[in-house]
């Protein structure tokens, strides 16, 4: 279609490449790919170390369950991928399902470094200078709602867990 529309409108290509919406999308593009192949080298050529480590943390605190879950998630950039990687070692060391389950919104790290494509495209597109990256970056505008937000679901999982005997 992208190329119908620059064929069929005559659109000017040199100017594509100036377009605000063009760069903010390459810039994501771009971070994507580094990011996808830093995290697959980092942690495929780690993973049974870091599985080690993890485990003997989560064993003996259970509650550390949620933070590595976090943590994880920010390292290899997805959801599914961390929970891949942790649920069977926390099933494997004896962590309670329904704890896993009241965890599961941990998985959700992006937000600790602005390094996702929707962080970048919403700084790069933002004219009002409200949305930015902080002078020691993991002081930028996302951290504080996105903090808030998976520690409360985090805790009202446990509290529901808890209620209903699962705990």
């Amino acid at each position: 279609m992208g190329c119908l529309i620059i064929i069929l409108i005559k659109t000017n290509t040199a100017s594509i490449s100036k377009n605000e919406v063009y760069r903010s999308g390459m810039i994501g593009c771009v971070e994507v790919k580094g990011m996808e192949g830093m995290t697959e080298t980092m942690f495929g050529a780690k993973m049974y170390e870091n599985q080690c480590v993890v485990s003997e943390l989560v064993k003996e605190y259970h509650w550390a369950y949620a933070i590595v879950l976090l943590l994880v998630s920010k390292f290899v950039n997805s959801q599914a991928a961390a929970l891949v990687a942790i649920v069977p070692v926390a099933l494997a060391i004896g962590v309670v399902p329904a704890y896993i389950v009241a965890s599961a919104p941990a998985c959700y790290g992006y937000y600790i470094l602005p390094t996702y494509p929707s962080d970048l495209a919403a700084i790069q597109f933002d004219r009002s200078g409200t949305t930015h990256i902080g002078r020691f970056v993991i002081n930028h505008s996302f951290i504080l709602p996105w903090l808030i937000g998976v520690s409360v679901s985090c805790v009202f999982g446990w509290i529901f867990a808890a209620m209903y005997g699962f705990l």
